[in-house]
């Protein structure tokens, strides 16, 4: 996933933010960006416009998450809910597995956990803080036929 560029909006209206400023980081948030421009139950969104605040586990110090997405959906229920969403490989969401032998690989494995762990508990709350959820969607939702 190292693709990246803007994204041309079909949509203005629907987007709460710098419309001249959309940077998608991989080809999933490109196919998520476009769902979201053209899906008519998604009433506005954004992309990276929502910072948190977190601290890292490796080094104490805060840091700051820009979110992927925030997005305001009429649900079939016909009730507005609010998301904050983000974007990630399904293995990224898994606690890694202790190998027999520690490699370099394993090391880097489990730093992403925890920073990405630190990262979604306080988005999370920010989530909650502002009457919105908070939801990470991988390619098990995204390729969904």
């Amino acid at each position: 996933m190292a693709y990246s560029g803007r994204y041309n909006l079909k949509n203005k209206g629907k987007y709460k933010g710098d419309p001249n400023n959309i940077i998608w980081r991989s080809t999933w948030e490109l196919k998520f960006l476009k769902y979201l421009d053209n899906h008519p139950n998604i009433l506005e969104f954004s992309s990276e416009e929502h910072v948190v605040p977190y601290i890292s586990p490796l080094d104490g110090k805060y840091h700051r998450y820009f979110v992927d997405f925030y997005l305001k959906v009429l649900t079939k229920e016909k009730e507005i809910k609010e998301y904050l969403v983000e974007i990630k490989p399904y293995v990224q969401t898994l606690e890694p597995k202790r190998p027999k032998k520690i490699t370099e690989s394993y090391v880097n494995t489990v730093k992403t956990y925890l920073i990405n762990s630190a990262k979604w508990n306080a988005a999370k709350k920010y989530a909650e803080k502002q009457g919105m959820s908070f939801i990470v969607i991988t390619e098990n939702h995204l390729f969904l036929k």
